[in-house]
Formats: C-alpha cells, structure tokens, sequence
C-alpha cells in the first residue's frame, strides 16, 4: 500500500531546502572578511606578475 503524503509539508520543506542551500552559497560569498580576501586576490595578482615577468619574447 502506498504512504499518504501531506503535499504542503512537501512543499514546505522542498521551499525550505532550497533556502538552506542558497544561504550555504551565502554564507561561502559573503562570509570571507575583507582582509582574506585582499589578502588572496594579491596573492594572485602577484603570481601573474611573477609569470609573466618569466615569459621569454
């Protein structure tokens, strides 16, 4: 026999899982403090300096 199935408790926690995962996506964008991320796109930006200042003509 089949399970009964309340589809606004489906509903309500398919809602609630999307909302979980875009604040998990949130939480990784904005959760970083600023000085991190200076701190890597610097870092970053100073490997690029440093290959292209090893590149040959």
């Amino acid at each position: 026999m089949a399970e009964i199935v309340n589809l606004r408790r489906v509903r309500k926690a398919k809602a609630k899982d999307e909302k979980s995962k875009t604040a998990e996506a949130n939480r990784v964008t904005h959760g970083t403090p600023k000085a991190v991320r200076d701190l890597a796109k610097a870092r970053s930006e100073k490997e690029l300096r440093d290959l292209d200042a090893h590149k040959k003509d």
